[in-house]
């Protein structure tokens, strides 16, 4: 690793044969992009995973976050939105009316928009820290063309 916590351009251009740039799991999973070459999409709708990268073709079966991202939002991303909205009713006691104006889109804006990038750097964090469940060190080889372990 590099002073910034990030992984050497050296051992980068070693680990793709010098063809990418190596960029970190929060910049390639918030927008979406491979996390091997950062040019090619993860996602082929707003959360289904693509079978592999259409620029450097790696292949996204390791890709399982599982309930991450739904775990994330819950935890970060919709407590400001309820707490907001329980402010609401104490400090002002709304009409319901104003509370389906309000909440409704504001509970949309905190769980479903978050989801996708949350996803995306789950998915290229378990690429580059190599995650894998106990026992999948085989698959992860076959995956990715090396030894288990490496």
């Amino acid at each position: 690793m590099d002073d910034t916590g990030g992984i050497s351009a050296m051992q980068s251009a070693a680990e793709n044969g010098g063809r990418w740039k190596r960029r970190s799991p929060i910049e390639t999973g918030l927008l979406g992009r491979c996390p091997r070459c950062g040019e090619g999409h993860i996602f082929r709708g707003f959360l289904t995973v693509r079978d592999h990268c259409e620029v450097c073709g790696l292949n996204y079966d390791f890709a399982d976050p599982a309930d991450g991202p739904a775990v994330f939002v819950q935890l970060f991303a919709c407590v400001p939105g309820v707490v907001f909205i329980i402010m609401l009713e104490i400090l002002a006691r709304p009409g319901l009316w104003v509370h389906l104006a309000v909440g409704v889109p504001v509970l949309i804006l905190t769980t479903i928009l978050p989801l996708r990038p949350i996803k995306g750097w789950l998915i290229a964090a378990q690429y580059v820290n190599k995650a894998q469940e106990a026992g999948t060190a085989q698959l992860w080889a076959k995956l990715h063309g090396g030894r288990p372990g490496d």
